[in-house]
């Protein structure tokens, strides 16, 4: 998916292709998405971020698209501004905030994969600790506290920073949350710029690939 002010997009492409998939780019105001089995909301600044973030890109035509896909089962994933898209749009619990520490943040940070059973995961197992790279300044989730367990209960909670290492202060640590279906994750961290060792960490390819398998098992049903 492609909105203006999108600068991952690309990247995300790639890093797809590495894991096996066949990338199709999507523009933000396209009405309906091609024959796609996943979607991908990449980081960036979409509309230049000029109200929330992501709160403009909500109402871009392909945005019904999605959703509709997403209320059909299919898996959509979003990554950091993709995050806080699918946040506006209400088809992620909560909301993003300025980081605690009101200055951009850019660096490798360890998050520890809560559940391992969903399309985003299925390739880790619970506990397990992944090194992905996060660069932004609005990455702090929050959400009404005392909800926060219902949450957990449900295994909405997919990744949590490590402790002593949460970037933004974001609300229990949260780095990946997805919906009561579990068919829509969005997450901080760019696992696109994770595929690579020479980068310092492939971690991100445990995301992606597992996103890829999901695609994959729908399209076989499907058949």
């Amino acid at each position: 998916m492609t909105f203006p002010g999108s600068n991952d997009d690309r990247d995300a492409a790639h890093a797809l292709d590495l894991v096996g998939a066949e990338p199709v780019a999507v523009w933000h105001a396209d009405e309906e998405l091609p024959a796609v089995d996943a979607v991908v909301l990449p980081g960036g600044f979409s509309y230049g971020d000029y109200l929330r973030c992501g709160a403009i890109a909500r109402f871009a035509p392909v945005m019904e698209a999605v959703t509709r896909f997403a209320a059909d089962g299919g898996p959509v994933l979003g990554i950091c501004n993709g995050f806080q898209i699918l946040c506006e749009a209400g088809l992620l619990p909560g909301a993003l905030r300025p980081n605690a520490s009101l200055s951009f943040v850019c660096r490798d940070v360890p998050v520890r994969v809560e559940n391992a059973d969903t399309p985003f995961t299925s390739r880790c197992e619970a506990g397990r600790r992944l090194v992905i790279p996060v660069k932004h300044g609005e990455g702090c989730w929050t959400y009404p506290e005392e909800l926060v367990p219902e949450l957990e209960a449900a295994g909405q909670i997919v990744l949590r920073y490590e402790p002593g290492e949460n970037p933004n202060g974001a609300l229990a640590d949260v780095a990946g949350i997805a919906n009561e279906e579990g068919n829509v994750m969005g997450l901080m961290p760019h696992p696109e710029h994770a595929v690579d060792p020479l980068l310092g960490s492939a971690d991100g390819c445990l995301i992606l690939g597992s996103l890829v398998d999901a695609a994959r098992a729908r399209l076989a049903a499907a058949a």
